[in-house]
């Protein structure tokens, strides 16, 4: 067993004992006993600290010593007292409001007396920190206001020291390149502004002020130790200053020793203990009444590794109200999306699947039976396959089952829906769906220590049809989970047995991106359709779940007696002295893409008819094509087989594994040589050949094959 490093453990708790302590104490205040020997100032820390960790070996003692010492340095120059109330009084908190309905139901009751008392009564979220710079003019980060994109909470708002709430009137100058917004309050609180200094001095020590942690205002001690140049062109300088922040500190002011901003903290360093602000003069000389859009980022989907880079520019007139800001922001974001997808298919085009060479190994594969989805993605090399990695089986009460899967952060569900729930009343109602998933436990919500099970999340608020490439029609259902200003989807396509999911959750600023880069996966997703003989039944009835390939199919059973399926390429059919046919027994079609002169189709390639769900037994009939050349030499073995109707294809009956089997070659109608079907039969246990062979001849008398569109 490995052991715990004891000292490592202390360094950890002596770290979080001091990070709280600086998160809770509120605004630095000045050192008592300024005369003091240094031996003096380390003593009173030293005596905290002891109370709360004991420190008995050398490693603690050291430790105690590195801590006092950066104790002593960050309390070295602090503002005086009337700056600080007056920077008190300037500084805001930017609050939202917490969603009074919660639509979600929970395995048990929530224990809210698990969190703190302020997180628990509190009926706001806080979620960044803002400045007056004017009369009535108020700054924060850019990025704390577009929390409000799509958001599930009240709009952003100020909050005072005493816990008076301010509404923000207007958005007067925006930037989201430099990461601010300038607005008013509709009931201004006559703040006295903080004064600016433009033109601040290098290795200066400075103070970055903010409600750090969403615990109430600090202020946190540094120097302003460099500046660098912005990324994308160096249009403008970052100020760069070791002061510590911590989340809630985004739109708070960085103030000179003197008590004047000369930034506005924005971000923290992934790497080093420096972080980043907005010179203050680059605000106060950006343009007025205007917002503009600016954004250069990287943009790539899951089914390939490829990206685009690009900058997404606009500007728009203000000032607007807020609610009409946040509408107008949301159409800017949600384009800047829309335009980069868009991009990224166009490049990529002559490529992505099914075009180019790389598509070749899916296009002349064999039709895969899986009924977890798989995501086609295109490898390193440029080749298209089919991924996914299973993950796990749920049974459910009355037959339902949930399994899932994922091909990199693409999520996959396969639902069977329960037995004693007919079609009518499963398709299309997607709180069904979702509530058979929760079953699984899969979602939970944390409360302090625990997570508590998400059991329902009700009716969804928006639902989205879309059909795909392939003439599958998907429903996107998105249910708000508002707690946590986000989105659940499911993207969700009807089979016989219930559905294939695609699962997501989107930040709230990010859900329509999500919801579009969701449509665009579908085009990407193999999966096999089964389910029982009635399921299918009743499926097929339902035009309107019906992907294009099925919706001239036909199936025709008699329990007990006959067995007939039909669809654009094959048609097979027997009688129950070939296999059992029963309202359990099970059909389960496999798709591969049938190319065509203009595009290729996806259509129905193996059929597999099994008396019962599980065992060995079944009747297959199956599509195989050519492998292409750069495609793996075992596939072109295999087709070789089938090429000389060799072993196991020759219609000679063998046993494998207790299975009696026996296979078949059957060449389509037209004349080319490339494509072949196999009619196959496997019977547990020992059976004589003759029989097998008797049984096989008639599978092959009632089967068709049309495949004259190749």
């Amino acid at each position: 067993m490995k052991m715990r490093d004891p000292c490592q453990e202390r360094e950890q708790k002596t770290w979080h004992y001091r990070k709280n302590r600086t998160t809770h104490i509120g605004f630095s205040r000045r050192r008592s006993g300024a005369g003091q020997s240094p031996r003096l100032l380390m003593e009173k820390p030293r005596r905290i600290a002891q109370n709360v960790i004991p420190f008995p070996d050398l490693c603690s003692a050291l430790l105690l010593l590195v801590a006092l010492l950066t104790t002593a340095v960050a309390r070295a120059d602090t503002l005086d007292p009337s700056t600080l109330a007056k920077v008190r009084a300037a500084t805001f908190e930017v609050v939202m409001a917490k969603p009074v309905h919660d639509p979600l139901t929970y395995a048990k009751p929530l224990p809210l007396d698990l969190l703190p008392y302020q997180e628990r009564n509190d009926k706001f979220y806080s979620v960044g920190t803002a400045f007056a710079i004017g009369h009535n003019r108020y700054v924060t980060a850019g990025h704390v206001i577009a929390l409000a994109l799509h958001s599930l909470w009240g709009p952003p708002a100020l909050r005072d020291g005493s816990g008076h709430v301010y509404a923000i009137d207007s958005i007067e100058s925006y930037a989201s390149d430099r990461d601010f917004v300038v607005f008013s309050l509709a009931n201004n609180p006559s703040t006295a502004p903080l004064e600016a200094n433009t033109h601040p001095v290098l290795n200066q020590p400075i103070y970055a002020v903010g409600d750090a942690l969403g615990e109430g205002i600090v202020v946190r001690d540094g120097l302003y130790t460099s500046d660098t140049p912005e990324d994308q062109d160096g249009r403008w300088k970052w100020i760069r200053f070791s002061a510590a922040a911590s989340p809630g500190n985004s739109g708070g002011p960085l103030l000179d020793k003197s008590g004047k901003v000369i930034g506005v903290v924005l971000a923290k360093s992934p790497n080093e203990n420096l972080n980043y602000a907005l010179p203050i003069a680059e605000l106060l000389n950006a343009p007025k009444n205007q917002g503009v859009f600016n954004v250069r980022n990287a943009y790539g989907l899951p089914i390939m590794d490829t990206q685009v880079t690009g900058t997404y520019s606009t500007s728009f007139s203000l000032p607007l109200s807020l609610a009409d800001f946040i509408t107008k922001l949301e159409q800017v974001h949600d384009a800047h999306f829309q335009a980069q997808r868009d991009a990224l298919l166009k490049q990529e085009a002559p490529n992505l699947f099914p075009n180019g060479a790389g598509a070749e190994r899916i296009l002349h594969a064999v039709a895969p039976l899986n009924i977890v989805p798989e995501l086609i993605v295109r490898t390193q090399d440029g080749s298209w396959h089919g991924s996914v990695q299973k993950g796990s089986a749920f049974p459910l009460p009355d037959g339902a089952q949930v399994s899932t899967g994922h091909a990199g952060a693409v999520i996959f569900f396969h639902v069977r829906r329960p037995d004693h729930l007919a079609a009518t009343s499963y398709y299309d109602k997607p709180k069904l769906l979702m509530d058979t998933m929760l079953a699984t436990g899969f979602s939970t919500r944390a409360i302090g220590t625990e997570k508590i099970n998400i059991t329902s999340m009700g009716e969804p608020a928006q639902t989205i049809r879309h059909l795909d490439a392939w003439g599958r029609p998907w429903r996107i259902d998105i249910w708000p989970i508002p707690f946590g200003n986000t989105y659940a989807i499911t993207t969700s396509l009807a089979v016989p047995d219930g559905y294939v999911v695609i699962f997501n959750y989107a930040a709230a600023p990010d859900k329509q991106t999500r919801i579009g880069d969701l449509e665009t996966i579908t085009d990407f997703v193999s999966v096999a359709y089964s389910g029982t003989l009635r399921q299918w039944q009743e499926y097929l009835s339902n035009q309107a779940l019906l992907p294009a390939s099925l919706k001239d199919a036909k199936l025709d059973v008699n329990y007990g007696s006959t067995f007939a399926y039909a669809s654009n390429h094959i048609k097979l059919a027997f009688t129950s002295k070939v296999q059992k046919i029963a309202p359990d027994s099970t059909l389960r079609l496999g798709f591969a893409f049938f190319k065509n002169q203009s595009h290729p189709t996806l259509d129905v390639a193996d059929v597999r008819v099994k008396p019962q769900d599980g065992g060995p037994d079944r009747i297959n009939v199956r599509r195989v094509i050519q492998p292409a050349e750069d495609m793996s030499e075992q596939s072109k073995q295999e087709w070789q087989k089938y090429a000389l109707a060799k072993h196991p294809y020759d219609g000679v009956a063998y046993v494998d594994n207790d299975v009696a089997s026996i296979a078949k070659v059957l060449k389509p109608t037209h004349e080319r040589s490339d494509v072949l079907y196999s009619a196959f039969l496997g019977v547990e246990g020992n059976q004589s050949a003759d029989v097998m062979k008797t049984k096989l001849d008639q599978i092959v008398s009632g089967l068709q094959i049309n495949d004259t569109d190749y």
